[in-house]
């Protein structure tokens, strides 16, 4: 057979040798080499995948028991959330339990920014929502090593909603508390506010912190992998904090606002304040400051609207303090009543001219004379009769320089000089009320002394905390019975007289004294004749008084007196309040 008559398969699967052409020759193939030893390679695989085997092994068990505890905190942190949950602060009621400044249900937008895969994005939605530049957003999702970052505090409802319709990975809503003052401008300088996190920061709010603040809980929860909520594990709720009435009387404080506003307006004042306590307790029915401001945007304040200056800042009161000229003389002997008293036409002391405010001849008076006319000559005639170091100890006893304890804030004591830096005029300024800087509630603590009977007494604002009433301290007396009954006296002539009968009250009998006081200059070369300080601090009735009242005006123009400008209000805020609290004539 011939090689090209054999099968293709057999021609290119066998090896055939032709011999002399005559036959077909089956040949062997040639053996193939094997190059290494077989075996050997195969326990070399064998020995490798040994090795990996035991590697692994030796790795999960590395991981179950040196490292267990460590995975297991990490796997629970990726799958278990742990939520701060804000403490709950009380309410704060005037006297009558009316709310002044409460807690409010918002809604607060969190984010876990590892969760969040795309924070360009998220921040560019959310930007419109929550009307927050998205520059800033961006920087707070893309904190990848924060586990919880605030996104937007204290919201609206509706907006939190809006957010969770977007249904964003990373992102979470909890309930929070604002605080809101629902009286809006009342009392807004005494009430203060509270921050973002619910801390008092000014005002009552500050003062009563400790009181108010409760303490926060905190929330366990299992979460998905996109940050949602799935299952609560523990709860720990927080203790809300302790419920604070004031002793600010909301009918009082609203009425007193609108006078007083109504006077700055009439009279182009820059500002005035006004007070109205019980002389016995020592209970502050209404402290104003006008203008007034919006105690929910208190944050947003300048830090002169934001003050209560009745408390806070000092002036120097005129002649609403020549009553207390009058009971260190009183006191010390000085003056007798009924005695009288020649007063030249001006008075020189060192290198001053002290004269009267209005133009007279040389006359004889009594105190009670010299304060209905509000003589200048007079009580510095009485000063130096009782001599300065007798007079400075009486501005100390009577509690000027010092703060009065009320439980607000920022308290200012006011300016006394020294006895050793009074100058040869200083006798001559200091008892018609010029060269010492007061506060408004220094001075009606001095008058309530005088009304009550002698006895010092402590203004407050807190009438009880939770469940606890306070109760009124007794003070020490500081003028004899004797002396606070003449003064009584003196002072209902000063309003039943010529001395301020715009603040007489009908069917009442009213005591008080004016004061007009010249502001100083910015500069302190003396006296502006210009500005002044407009004044009157009364209290009624006088047989029981029940209420004593300061209003102060400052700069009042055209010229302004405490008789023609603060007198009035005095009396519009008297009658309304007697009227109100149903005292008897």
């Amino acid at each position: 057979m011939s090689i090209s008559a054999l099968p293709a398969r057999d021609r290119t699967t066998r090896n055939w040798t032709t011999l002399k052409g005559l036959a077909t020759v089956w040949r062997r193939p040639p053996k193939m080499t094997v190059i290494g030893n077989p075996d050997r390679r195969i326990r070399w695989i064998l020995l490798s995948f040994s090795i990996f085997f035991c590697a692994i092994v030796v790795r999960a068990v590395f991981l179950q028991a040196v490292n267990a505890d460590e995975l297991s905190a990490l796997a629970d942190a990726q799958h278990v959330q742990q939520i701060e949950l804000p403490a709950r602060r009380g309410t704060i009621y005037d006297r009558f339990g009316n709310e002044l400044a409460v807690g409010q249900e918002t809604k607060t937008i969190y984010a876990t920014p590892y969760l969040i895969d795309d924070p360009l994005a998220v921040s560019q939605t959310l930007a419109p929502i929550l009307q927050m530049d998205s520059n800033d957003l961006l920087a707070t999702l893309s904190d990848k090593d924060a586990g919880f970052v605030y996104v937007a505090r204290k919201v609206e409802p509706e907006v939190a909603a809006a957010v969770e319709n977007e249904n964003i990975p990373g992102l979470g809503i909890m309930t929070e508390e604002k605080r809101v003052y629902p009286q809006g401008s009342l009392a807004a300088q005494v009430l203060g506010y509270a921050g973002t996190d619910n801390q008092g920061l000014a005002g009552m709010e500050l003062e009563m912190n400790d009181d108010l603040s409760g303490t926060g809980g905190r929330e366990r929860v299992i979460t998905d992998a996109g940050g949602k909520h799935i299952e609560m594990l523990s709860l720990e709720e927080g203790t809300r904090g302790a419920d604070v009435w004031l002793t600010i009387d909301q009918s009082l404080q609203f009425e007193t606002e609108k006078i007083l506003t109504k006077t700055v307006k009439e009279w182009n004042a820059k500002s005035a304040m006004a007070i109205i306590m019980d002389p016995n307790t020592g209970e502050i029915y209404a402290m104003v400051n006008v203008p007034t401001a919006d105690a929910n945007e208190f944050n947003h304040l300048s830090d002169e609207a934001r003050r209560n200056r009745a408390v806070t800042d000092t002036y120097e009161p005129g002649s609403v303090f020549k009553a207390f000229t009058a009971t260190a003389g009183l006191e010390d002997g000085a003056i007798q009543p009924g005695q009288i008293l020649h007063l030249p036409v001006t008075l020189e002391l060192g290198e001053r001219t002290i004269h009267d405010s209005y133009d007279r001849g040389p006359v004889d008076w009594d105190l009670e004379t010299i304060l209905e006319n509000s003589s200048n000559i007079g009580a510095v005639t009485v000063a130096m009769r009782d001599g300065a170091e007798n007079l400075e100890a009486w501005i100390h006893k009577l509690g000027f320089g010092s703060t009065t304890g009320i439980d607000f804030p920022g308290e200012a004591e006011g300016i006394v000089l020294p006895l050793d830096q009074w100058s040869g005029s200083t006798i001559g300024n200091v008892p018609i009320g010029q060269g010492i800087s007061v506060t408004a509630i220094q001075m009606v603590a001095g008058y309530a002394t005088i009304a009550n009977g002698g006895i010092a007494v402590t203004p407050r604002l807190v009438c009880r905390v939770g469940d606890q009433t306070l109760q009124s301290q007794p003070g020490e007396r500081l003028i004899s019975e004797r002396t606070t009954s003449l003064l009584r006296k003196y002072l209902t002539t000063v309003v039943e007289g010529k001395g301020a009968p715009l603040a007489q009250v009908e069917g009442y009998t009213v005591a008080g004294k004016t004061g007009t006081a010249q502001k100083p200059l910015p500069d302190g070369s003396g006296y502006s004749n210009e500005n002044y300080i407009g004044s009157f601090i009364g209290f009624a009735p006088v047989s029981d008084p029940k209420v004593v009242i300061l209003v102060m005006v400052d700069e009042p123009h055209p010229r302004g007196t405490g008789a023609a400008v603060a007198a009035p209000a005095f009396q519009k805020i008297a009658q309304f309040t007697l009227q109100k609290m149903s005292i008897a004539p």
